[in-house]
């Protein structure tokens, strides 16, 4: 990453779930840094790149799509379905707050 891209990018702490740390082979939180504007799709991308055992674990290879049971927060609110057009808040962005990768449990 060159010296100006390092000054735009920003750290982004994330909690995943226990079964995608234990593919990732981590423990606690994960840290990536992405370049800016920080959306959750450069978070996902940073973090199979980091971790190529989670490629395919929070969205769909072919479609790029989140998969159905996970979940993405950040600093309160559902980023789920906001992959590209929104970047993430600034609590986040300044390390503040982490993302929050949440997988569902379904059953009935």
């Amino acid at each position: 990453m060159s010296e100006r891209a390092r000054t735009e990018a920003a750290r982004i702490r994330l909690v995943v779930p226990h079964q995608l740390r234990t593919l990732a082979r981590v423990s606690g939180e994960v840290t990536v840094e992405v370049a800016r504007p920080a959306t959750v799709e450069a978070v996902v991308d940073a973090l199979e790149a980091a971790h190529p055992s989670l490629a395919g674990t929070v969205r769909d290879r072919a479609t790029g799509r989140r998969r159905a049971m996970i979940r993405v927060y950040a600093d309160g609110e559902d980023y789920s379905d906001a992959w590209t057009e929104a970047e993430l808040p600034a609590s986040v962005i300044q390390g503040r707050e982490p993302v929050r990768l949440i997988g569902a449990i379904a059953g009935g």
